[in-house]
């Protein structure tokens, strides 16, 4: 339910933790418009959850800072950025499809949560956290070099893969469990064989993309993996590709860090979304990436928020995945 009503307070038998949360009351100021399942409530109900449950005093806390022109431009045309900019400054309502809505705040919005994901690596690769959670709005994994998508307009991961070059991470894994697949990211990278881009996400489902025959292009072939799961697949279907299938690529990748596309919109009751994951299904999944991190990055975990759109759901699915990257 999409209710403020929580159940009964958990506790927790963590005393301190080394991940940290990146988050600004200013990436409530992105609307997309009346009835958009892309709001602002999406993050207020998490915090109050995170601050009910005990959680949020045990996070190191982090303000992020917008994105710097250079890199931005790096990954993203530097055409469609000034198109961006000038949408949400003349009051246009919307930017390339009638689902990426804006408002005169977006643009600054977008590059404060794309600087969100620069925060977290530059607070992991600093040792002051061994990972980090990105709670920002707008997502980003859908947004492509010339053009906004699916209520995304800058590829926060992609960001945060470019200035993880700046410590000499060349080798950069990203898992994406959100229910849609990330078209964005994956054609932003699909030619580097330095980027190992998973994705499991509905298939047939938007944006139609992320067939298994999909693998990259030139140097990066075979650095592409998708894995298309059916309506209905529920937690042992996802924990069964985990085990059977990305680890062995995992061990083969050995990555120097990894960023997870944390899109909790898989859950059964996500009105976007015919999985049927449970919050149950975000814990493990963490616990797992956690070992792969532990083993091959240094514990080196950048997670940046994506999809989910049932307040209930998301804000007990995060829940579990900031318990599991504490723990």
């Amino acid at each position: 339910m999409d209710s403020q009503t929580f159940p009964e307070r958990q506790t927790f038998d963590i005393k301190f933790s080394d991940t940290g949360f990146i988050y600004s009351d200013k990436y409530l100021d992105h609307k997309a418009g009346d009835n958009h399942p892309e709001r602002p409530d999406r993050l207020t109900s998490l915090i109050s959850h995170l601050k009910f449950e005990g959680i949020w005093d045990k996070l190191t806390h982090y303000a992020p800072e917008k994105v710097n022109r250079e890199l931005l431009t790096t990954l993203h045309n530097e055409e469609y950025i000034n198109r961006l900019k000038e949408a949400c400054s003349t009051g246009k309502t919307y930017i390339d499809a009638l689902d990426c809505g804006i408002n005169e705040r977006s643009y600054d919005v977008a590059l404060l949560a794309a600087g969100g994901v620069v925060k977290a690596v530059d607070m992991v690769m600093s040792e002051q956290v061994k990972n980090a959670f990105c709670a920002v709005r707008p997502p980003g994994h859908h947004a492509e070099r010339d053009k906004a998508m699916g209520f995304c307009f800058i590829n926060n991961v992609g960001i945060g893969v470019l200035h993880a070059r700046k410590y000499e991470l060349l080798r950069a894994a990203i898992i994406d469990w959100d229910v849609h697949h990330g078209n964005g990211t994956q054609h932003l990278f699909e030619k580097d064989p330095n980027v190992l881009y998973v994705s499991l996400h509905e298939y047939p489902h938007y944006p139609g993309t992320g067939a298994v025959s999909e693998k990259g292009e030139g140097e990066g072939y075979g650095t592409t993996l998708n894995y298309p799961m059916q309506k209905g697949a529920g937690n042992e279907d996802y924990l069964k590709i985990f085990k059977t299938r990305i680890e062995p690529e995992i061990r083969k990748f050995e990555p120097d860090i990894i960023f997870i596309s944390a899109g909790f919109d898989a859950h059964r009751d996500d009105p976007l979304s015919g999985i049927n994951l449970t919050h149950d299904a975000f814990r493990d999944m963490t616990m797992i990436v956690r070992e792969w991190a532990e083993e091959f990055s240094g514990g080196r975990i950048v997670s940046v928020l994506e999809g989910g759109y049932n307040l209930g759901s998301l804000r007990r699915s995060i829940g579990e995945h900031l318990l599991a990257l504490m723990e």
